[in-house]
């Protein structure tokens, strides 16, 4: 497979997390947005494959506004070229419910998934076949030095909560969750299959939240005291189907790989 890949998000997790991972099977470069902006056409022409994991902190929270848009950006800016480009998008954009193909109901409610939807369909518009969406669940995993976060996932919180010796008790919540080390080799493959349009990438399983808190625990040796939420925090239980990937792949995406994951970042939380 030869592709030559450009990452755009240096402090990025997600794009941190991608280069080490594709770095060993591809040729591939990361760089900020920042120096994007300043590649040339001619620049971009050399790379079969641009990946966006850049986000403006302002997209995230406040409402669409044009120069927040880092995806928007990248799909213009390779318009007249013959790159291909990976959007990565939020099962946010779904209503919540069990088992949500990529034509489910769509229903975002945030910011955030307002304005990634959006993104979506103006880069649908200019690139069409040359665009991959990724709608991706909560992702888990260790961030490496320096990487920023504007998201804060669910095990940001609760490591956050845990050094401070409370939990949530979560009750029958559910979510689905895929591990960064997963994803990595799920966006890697994709590639090598040439792949294009939307798919959903996740687990495809409900994850209790009670049973993740466990895993994600499991190193903690302090004591722990347990919060009751209120029944309408945290409720938007989902499951992403997730067969299309697994069809088009092939690969294996398992319930035990998660938890060992979760296990090895308990580890890290807890043990350094």
């Amino acid at each position: 497979m030869k592709k030559n890949v450009l990452i755009i998000g240096k402090r990025s997790f997600i794009g941190s997390n991608l280069f080490i991972f594709i770095k060993k099977k591809l040729k591939v470069k990361l760089i900020s947005i920042e120096s994007f902006k300043k590649l040339t056409s001619k620049s971009l022409s050399k790379f079969s494959i641009i990946i966006n994991c850049s986000i403006n902190k302002n997209y995230v929270n406040k409402k669409y506004k044009l120069k927040n848009d880092y995806d928007l950006l990248v799909a213009k800016k390779i318009k007249n070229l013959k790159s291909k480009f990976v959007l990565i998008s939020t099962r946010k954009v779904y209503k919540p419910k069990f088992n949500i193909s990529e034509k489910g109901q769509l229903m975002p409610k945030c910011n955030y998934s307002k304005n990634k939807l959006k993104s979506e369909r103006l880069a649908i518009k200019i690139l069409d076949n040359r665009l991959l969406i990724l709608r991706v669940a909560n992702i888990v995993g260790q961030p490496k030095k320096n990487k920023r976060k504007i998201h804060r996932t669910f095990s940001d919180i609760f490591f956050d909560q845990a050094k401070k010796g409370y939990i949530y008790n979560n009750r029958n919540n559910y979510k689905d969750f895929i591990s960064i080390k997963k994803f990595c080799e799920i966006v890697f493959n994709l590639l090598k299959f040439n792949a294009y349009g939307i798919y959903n990438v996740s687990l495809g399983k409900k994850i209790y939240l009670n049973e993740l808190v466990n895993w994600l625990n499991f190193y903690n040796r302090r004591k722990i005291t347990k919060i009751d939420i209120k029944k309408s925090f945290n409720n938007d239980n989902f499951t992403l189907n997730n067969r299309k990937l697994m069809n088009k792949i092939k690969t294996s995406n398992s319930l035990k790989e998660f938890k060992k994951e979760c296990i090895k970042l308990s580890k890290y939380y807890f043990k350094k």
